[in-house]
Protein backbone atom coordinates (compact mmCIF):
# COMPACT_ATOMS: atom_id res chain seq x y z
CA UNK A 1 0.00 0.00 0.00
CA UNK A 2 1.69 3.55 -0.80
CA UNK A 3 1.64 5.41 2.49
CA UNK A 4 4.36 7.40 4.03
CA UNK A 5 7.19 5.09 4.68
CA UNK A 6 7.40 6.22 8.49
CA UNK A 7 3.75 5.22 8.92
CA UNK A 8 4.44 1.72 7.34
CA UNK A 9 7.15 1.01 9.80
CA UNK A 10 4.89 2.20 12.70
CA UNK A 11 2.27 0.62 11.63
CA UNK A 12 3.95 -2.97 10.89
CA UNK A 13 4.84 -2.06 14.99
CA UNK A 14 1.80 -2.01 15.74
CA UNK A 15 0.77 -4.83 14.09
CA UNK A 16 3.08 -7.23 15.50
CA UNK A 17 3.13 -5.68 19.40
CA UNK A 18 -0.71 -6.51 19.02
CA UNK A 19 -1.06 -2.74 19.71
CA UNK A 20 -4.28 -1.98 17.52
CA UNK A 21 -5.50 -5.48 17.43
CA UNK A 22 -9.11 -5.72 18.37
CA UNK A 23 -10.67 -8.31 16.31
CA UNK A 24 -10.40 -11.11 18.57
CA UNK A 25 -11.31 -9.31 21.64
CA UNK A 26 -14.49 -9.84 23.98
CA UNK A 27 -15.59 -7.73 26.75
CA UNK A 28 -13.27 -8.38 29.10
CA UNK A 29 -10.26 -7.67 27.19
CA UNK A 30 -11.74 -4.56 25.89
CA UNK A 31 -11.97 -3.54 29.31
CA UNK A 32 -8.57 -4.45 30.28
CA UNK A 33 -6.88 -2.78 27.05
CA UNK A 34 -9.37 0.25 28.01
CA UNK A 35 -7.75 -0.10 31.47
CA UNK A 36 -4.49 0.86 30.15
CA UNK A 37 -3.74 4.59 30.16
CA UNK A 38 -0.89 5.85 27.58
CA UNK A 39 2.56 6.51 29.75
CA UNK A 40 3.94 9.79 28.63
CA UNK A 41 7.79 8.40 28.02
CA UNK A 42 10.16 9.22 25.12
CA UNK A 43 8.24 6.72 22.98
CA UNK A 44 4.85 7.91 23.35
CA UNK A 45 5.78 11.49 22.99
CA UNK A 46 7.94 11.10 19.94
CA UNK A 47 4.44 9.22 18.41
CA UNK A 48 2.13 11.20 19.66
CA UNK A 49 3.92 15.20 19.87
CA UNK A 50 5.39 17.45 22.19
CA UNK A 51 2.07 19.37 23.76
CA UNK A 52 2.32 23.09 23.37
CA UNK A 53 3.57 25.34 25.97
CA UNK A 54 0.72 27.76 27.79
CA UNK A 55 -2.25 25.78 27.97
CA UNK A 56 -3.74 25.08 31.30
CA UNK A 57 -5.55 21.31 31.22
CA UNK A 58 -8.42 20.88 34.23
CA UNK A 59 -10.08 17.66 34.45
CA UNK A 60 -13.95 18.16 36.04
CA UNK A 61 -17.26 17.11 36.03
CA UNK A 62 -20.36 18.39 34.19
CA UNK A 63 -23.38 18.58 35.40
CA UNK A 64 -25.47 17.96 32.43
CA UNK A 65 -29.18 16.98 32.58
CA UNK A 66 -28.92 12.86 32.17
CA UNK A 67 -26.07 13.21 34.95
CA UNK A 68 -22.25 13.92 35.23
CA UNK A 69 -20.26 13.47 32.35
CA UNK A 70 -16.56 13.54 32.86
CA UNK A 71 -14.70 16.47 30.82
CA UNK A 72 -11.19 17.93 30.21
CA UNK A 73 -10.73 21.52 29.90
CA UNK A 74 -7.90 23.19 27.68
CA UNK A 75 -7.51 26.83 27.95
CA UNK A 76 -4.94 28.96 26.58
CA UNK A 77 -3.00 31.92 28.50
CA UNK A 78 -5.32 34.68 27.25
CA UNK A 79 -7.71 37.23 29.50
CA UNK A 80 -10.58 37.70 26.63
CA UNK A 81 -13.32 35.31 26.51
CA UNK A 82 -12.91 32.13 24.35
CA UNK A 83 -15.16 30.37 21.24
CA UNK A 84 -15.53 26.82 22.87
CA UNK A 85 -14.87 23.85 21.12
CA UNK A 86 -16.54 20.49 21.91
CA UNK A 87 -14.13 16.85 21.16
CA UNK A 88 -14.99 13.40 21.25
CA UNK A 89 -12.35 10.99 20.81
CA UNK A 90 -12.01 7.92 18.57
CA UNK A 91 -11.77 4.24 19.88
CA UNK A 92 -14.83 2.40 18.05
CA UNK A 93 -17.61 3.85 20.55
CA UNK A 94 -15.62 0.71 22.93
CA UNK A 95 -12.48 2.17 23.72
CA UNK A 96 -10.32 5.43 23.78
CA UNK A 97 -9.83 8.17 26.68
CA UNK A 98 -9.08 11.22 27.26
CA UNK A 99 -5.45 11.38 27.10
CA UNK A 100 -5.44 10.20 23.42
CA UNK A 101 -6.69 13.36 22.29
CA UNK A 102 -4.62 15.30 24.26
CA UNK A 103 -2.01 16.59 21.31
CA UNK A 104 -5.00 17.31 18.93
CA UNK A 105 -7.06 19.23 21.79
CA UNK A 106 -4.54 20.98 23.39
CA UNK A 107 -2.78 22.67 20.11
CA UNK A 108 -6.54 23.17 19.13
CA UNK A 109 -6.75 25.52 21.78
CA UNK A 110 -3.62 27.22 21.58
CA UNK A 111 -3.45 27.84 17.87
CA UNK A 112 -6.89 28.39 17.74
CA UNK A 113 -7.52 30.67 20.94
CA UNK A 114 -10.11 28.22 22.08
CA UNK A 115 -11.12 26.59 25.06
CA UNK A 116 -11.97 22.72 24.02
CA UNK A 117 -13.91 20.77 26.30
CA UNK A 118 -12.75 16.81 25.65
CA UNK A 119 -16.05 14.87 26.80
CA UNK A 120 -15.04 11.36 28.32
CA UNK A 121 -18.75 9.48 27.24
CA UNK A 122 -19.34 6.34 28.11
CA UNK A 123 -18.16 3.49 26.24
CA UNK A 124 -19.53 -0.21 25.04
CA UNK A 125 -19.98 -3.02 25.99
CA UNK A 126 -21.00 -1.69 29.50
CA UNK A 127 -22.84 1.55 27.88
CA UNK A 128 -24.29 0.41 24.79
CA UNK A 129 -25.69 2.90 22.13
CA UNK A 130 -27.25 5.38 22.83
CA UNK A 131 -25.35 5.93 25.79
CA UNK A 132 -21.95 7.51 24.63
CA UNK A 133 -24.64 9.89 21.83
CA UNK A 134 -26.75 10.57 24.67
CA UNK A 135 -23.87 11.77 26.86
CA UNK A 136 -22.15 13.78 23.92
CA UNK A 137 -24.94 15.52 23.68
CA UNK A 138 -25.55 16.58 27.26
CA UNK A 139 -21.98 17.56 27.18
CA UNK A 140 -22.86 19.84 23.87
CA UNK A 141 -25.80 21.58 25.51
CA UNK A 142 -23.93 21.73 29.18
CA UNK A 143 -21.18 23.71 27.48
CA UNK A 144 -23.80 25.87 25.82
CA UNK A 145 -25.64 26.14 29.09
CA UNK A 146 -22.26 27.11 30.90
CA UNK A 147 -20.14 29.20 28.49
CA UNK A 148 -20.08 32.15 30.50
CA UNK A 149 -19.00 30.37 33.21
CA UNK A 150 -16.16 28.94 32.01
CA UNK A 151 -14.99 31.87 30.58
CA UNK A 152 -15.97 31.16 27.22
CA UNK A 153 -18.31 33.05 24.59
CA UNK A 154 -22.40 32.18 24.57
CA UNK A 155 -22.55 32.25 20.85
CA UNK A 156 -19.41 30.42 19.19
CA UNK A 157 -19.20 26.92 19.58
CA UNK A 158 -17.80 24.06 17.15
CA UNK A 159 -17.59 20.01 18.23
CA UNK A 160 -14.82 17.80 16.81
CA UNK A 161 -14.19 14.56 16.43
CA UNK A 162 -12.41 11.88 15.39
CA UNK A 163 -13.11 8.46 14.10
CA UNK A 164 -16.03 7.20 16.30
CA UNK A 165 -15.67 10.46 17.66
CA UNK A 166 -16.32 11.76 14.61
CA UNK A 167 -19.67 10.10 14.36
CA UNK A 168 -20.63 11.34 17.33
CA UNK A 169 -19.96 15.17 16.34
CA UNK A 170 -22.30 14.63 13.43
CA UNK A 171 -24.82 12.88 15.37
CA UNK A 172 -25.11 15.74 17.61
CA UNK A 173 -24.84 18.39 14.85
CA UNK A 174 -28.05 16.28 13.73
CA UNK A 175 -29.52 16.50 17.21
CA UNK A 176 -28.79 20.47 17.62
CA UNK A 177 -30.23 21.49 14.49
CA UNK A 178 -33.56 19.89 16.23
CA UNK A 179 -33.52 21.16 19.88
CA UNK A 180 -30.49 23.66 20.06
CA UNK A 181 -27.74 24.52 20.84
CA UNK A 182 -26.43 26.91 17.46
CA UNK A 183 -23.31 24.98 16.61
CA UNK A 184 -21.27 26.98 14.40
CA UNK A 185 -19.21 24.29 12.95
CA UNK A 186 -18.00 20.55 12.50
CA UNK A 187 -15.06 19.45 12.77
CA UNK A 188 -14.92 15.37 11.43
CA UNK A 189 -11.63 13.49 11.21
CA UNK A 190 -11.85 10.31 9.33
CA UNK A 191 -15.32 9.90 10.73
CA UNK A 192 -17.27 6.66 10.95
CA UNK A 193 -20.77 7.55 9.06
CA UNK A 194 -22.06 4.35 8.04
CA UNK A 195 -22.21 1.52 10.56
CA UNK A 196 -23.55 -0.93 7.69
CA UNK A 197 -19.87 -0.62 6.22
CA UNK A 198 -20.88 -1.07 2.83
CA UNK A 199 -18.73 1.44 0.97
CA UNK A 200 -15.73 0.48 -1.41
CA UNK A 201 -13.09 1.91 0.78
CA UNK A 202 -14.13 -0.98 3.77
CA UNK A 203 -13.58 -4.08 0.92
CA UNK A 204 -10.49 -2.11 -0.32
CA UNK A 205 -9.00 -1.81 2.66
CA UNK A 206 -10.52 -4.59 4.62
CA UNK A 207 -6.74 -5.71 6.00
CA UNK A 208 -5.76 -2.09 7.24
CA UNK A 209 -3.29 -0.81 8.52
CA UNK A 210 -4.43 0.40 11.96
CA UNK A 211 -8.32 -0.46 11.17
CA UNK A 212 -9.43 -3.01 9.94
CA UNK A 213 -12.96 -4.78 8.60
CA UNK A 214 -12.83 -7.45 11.38
CA UNK A 215 -12.10 -4.79 14.14
CA UNK A 216 -15.17 -2.51 12.96
CA UNK A 217 -17.02 -5.20 13.10
CA UNK A 218 -16.12 -6.27 16.53
CA UNK A 219 -16.77 -2.22 17.50
CA UNK A 220 -20.23 -2.88 15.82
CA UNK A 221 -21.28 -5.56 18.12
CA UNK A 222 -20.09 -3.84 21.01
CA UNK A 223 -22.17 -0.64 20.27
CA UNK A 224 -24.58 -1.87 19.08
CA UNK A 225 -25.52 -5.41 20.55
CA UNK A 226 -26.98 -8.21 18.76
CA UNK A 227 -29.78 -6.46 17.54
CA UNK A 228 -29.08 -2.54 17.00
CA UNK A 229 -30.05 -0.94 13.98
CA UNK A 230 -27.03 -0.12 11.69
CA UNK A 231 -29.23 2.13 9.59
CA UNK A 232 -30.38 4.60 12.25
CA UNK A 233 -29.07 7.71 11.09
CA UNK A 234 -28.19 8.54 15.12
CA UNK A 235 -25.54 6.41 14.81
CA UNK A 236 -25.21 6.04 11.10
CA UNK A 237 -25.67 9.76 9.66
CA UNK A 238 -25.56 8.94 6.36
CA UNK A 239 -28.59 7.52 6.52
CA UNK A 240 -30.00 10.83 7.70
CA UNK A 241 -32.89 11.72 5.62
CA UNK A 242 -32.12 15.29 5.29
CA UNK A 243 -28.60 16.90 6.34
CA UNK A 244 -29.81 20.43 5.19
CA UNK A 245 -29.22 23.46 7.65
CA UNK A 246 -25.83 21.68 9.62
CA UNK A 247 -23.20 23.61 10.47
CA UNK A 248 -20.49 24.26 8.35
CA UNK A 249 -18.06 21.43 7.89
CA UNK A 250 -14.51 20.84 7.38
CA UNK A 251 -14.21 16.88 6.59
CA UNK A 252 -10.17 14.76 6.67
CA UNK A 253 -10.09 12.05 5.26
CA UNK A 254 -7.05 9.38 4.56
CA UNK A 255 -6.70 7.83 1.44
CA UNK A 256 -5.29 4.59 2.76
CA UNK A 257 -8.82 4.09 5.24
CA UNK A 258 -11.46 1.79 4.89
CA UNK A 259 -13.71 4.98 6.30
CA UNK A 260 -12.51 6.75 3.30
CA UNK A 261 -16.19 6.60 1.64
CA UNK A 262 -17.94 7.86 4.45
CA UNK A 263 -16.03 11.04 4.87
CA UNK A 264 -16.32 11.63 1.26
CA UNK A 265 -20.15 10.67 0.71
CA UNK A 266 -20.48 12.78 3.55
CA UNK A 267 -19.11 15.70 1.76
CA UNK A 268 -20.88 15.23 -1.11
CA UNK A 269 -24.29 15.04 0.76
CA UNK A 270 -23.69 18.12 2.28
CA UNK A 271 -22.63 19.67 0.12
CA UNK A 272 -25.57 18.89 -2.22
CA UNK A 273 -27.88 20.15 0.29
CA UNK A 274 -26.27 23.66 0.38
CA UNK A 275 -23.85 23.02 3.65
CA UNK A 276 -21.01 24.85 3.57
CA UNK A 277 -18.14 22.34 3.36
CA UNK A 278 -14.53 21.80 3.04
CA UNK A 279 -12.88 18.22 2.19
CA UNK A 280 -9.04 17.83 3.05
CA UNK A 281 -7.95 14.28 1.43
CA UNK A 282 -4.54 13.25 2.93
CA UNK A 283 -2.23 10.62 0.06
CA UNK A 284 -0.71 7.91 1.57
CA UNK A 285 -1.81 8.41 5.09
CA UNK A 286 -4.02 5.52 7.01
CA UNK A 287 -7.09 6.19 9.68
CA UNK A 288 -6.03 7.85 12.78
CA UNK A 289 -2.97 9.46 11.29
CA UNK A 290 -3.62 12.89 12.94
CA UNK A 291 -2.88 10.67 16.29
CA UNK A 292 1.05 9.57 14.87
CA UNK A 293 1.98 13.53 14.57
CA UNK A 294 5.87 12.08 15.33
CA UNK A 295 5.69 9.62 12.81
CA UNK A 296 3.35 10.71 9.52
CA UNK A 297 4.12 14.06 7.67
CA UNK A 298 0.43 14.42 6.86
CA UNK A 299 -0.29 15.41 10.36
CA UNK A 300 1.02 18.91 10.35
CA UNK A 301 -1.06 19.74 7.27
CA UNK A 302 -3.87 18.71 8.94
CA UNK A 303 -3.85 20.44 11.95
CA UNK A 304 -2.83 23.27 9.70
CA UNK A 305 -6.29 22.55 7.66
CA UNK A 306 -8.09 22.16 11.39
CA UNK A 307 -7.02 25.22 12.88
CA UNK A 308 -7.51 27.18 10.19
CA UNK A 309 -11.21 26.27 9.80
CA UNK A 310 -12.37 26.64 13.43
CA UNK A 311 -10.29 30.45 13.49
CA UNK A 312 -12.67 30.88 10.74
CA UNK A 313 -15.82 29.95 11.90
CA UNK A 314 -15.13 30.86 15.40
CA UNK A 315 -14.00 34.65 14.64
Amino acid sequence: MDIDVRLRMFTWFADVSGAVAVSRMGPEEISRARARRMSHNVVTSRVFGPMPRGVFVTDRVADTDIGPVPVRLYRPHTARALPVVVNFHGGGGTLGNLDQSDWLCAHVASRVGALVVSVDYRLAPEFRYPAGREDGYAAVTWVARHAAALGARTDRLAVMGDSAGGNLAAVVCLLAREAGPVIDAQVLLYPALDLTFTRPSVERFATGPVLTRADMEVFRTHYLGEDGDPTDPLCSPLFAPDVADLPPALVVTAAVDPLHDDGADYVARLGAAGVPVKHTDHARAVHGFLSFPGVCRASAAALDDVCAELTVRLA
